[in-house]
């Protein structure tokens, strides 16, 4: 089955906001019908560990870290997820960023 839209759930510490929104919006994502710059964002808790060899924004290796984030939501053409991911990757900090791409199989737009 194709999908013509695609979601994606971004975790990033909230002062990256206003950078992600930039390169979000440079790509087209959060293009709706006849709006853009259309996203949510919402407070949540991320924990994590990191391991040996990392080099972790925020957090000690070893040690299970849990700090506010922000979970953003974003829709995108599916033929411009690529491009999207990239376009996040170059402004998020984390050396593993979060970023779920999810088919939408059905938009209200």
């Amino acid at each position: 089955m194709e999908f013509a839209y695609c979601k994606l759930e971004i975790f990033l510490p909230e002062s990256h906001l206003p950078a992600l929104q930039k390169a979000l919006w440079e790509v087209d994502a959060g293009h709706i019908g006849n709006y853009d710059c259309c996203l949510s964002y919402s407070p949540v808790t991320g924990c994590w560990r990191p391991l040996a060899g990392t080099r972790p924004y925020l957090g000690i290796q070893g040690e299970i870290s849990a700090e506010p984030e922000l979970k953003v939501e974003v829709t995108c053409r599916t033929e411009q997820v690529d491009r999207t991911v990239a376009a996040v990757k170059a402004v998020h900090p984390y050396e593993e960023p979060v970023i779920n791409v999810i088919p939408l199989y059905r938009a209200s737009f």
